[in-house]
């Protein structure tokens, strides 16, 4: 060999290169999020630090929790000083279907360290029902 590297020749390598690279500049902020119940709720928490909490919206409708909200950059630093610069400001949204239904205006909301938890309590189970087959002509 002549101590070039060989690499496996990927037709959409390229391609999502060209993706990643003007699609991540579009997007601002997207906050991680976990998702569990318990037995009364369904817990949502979400990383949004460096977000003022009453710049936080929440909203649910049709078992779809929206978080949105807005990341102010209150540093004096020049864009041309950055070396690197990863944290995004601006504003972020994320919608997720939640795993059964709720009781969106029951929801709660707290936020500490960085760290919003949003509890909605489950929705009332629909009781089975029997439905009796009744036979026509007898």
């Amino acid at each position: 060999m002549n101590g070039r590297n060989l690499m496996r020749w990927s037709p959409f390598r390229d391609i999502d290169r060209m993706f990643d690279e003007n699609f991540a500049a579009d997007v601002d902020f997207m906050p991680a999020m976990d998702i569990y119940q318990d037995k009364e709720n369904v817990i949502v928490e979400t990383a949004v630090p460096k977000v003022d909490a009453d710049k936080i919206d929440i909203n649910v409708e049709n078992d779809v929790l929206t978080i949105s909200g807005q990341r102010e950059e209150k540093k004096e630093v020049k864009r041309e000083d950055y070396y690197r610069k990863e944290i995004r400001e601006g504003s972020f949204s994320r919608s997720v279907v939640l795993p059964m239904a709720v009781k969106g205006d029951q929801a709660e909301a707290s936020y500490e360290k960085g760290m919003l938890k949003i509890t909605l309590p489950k929705a009332d189970e629909v009781k089975p029902k029997k439905i009796a087959v009744k036979v026509s002509g007898k």
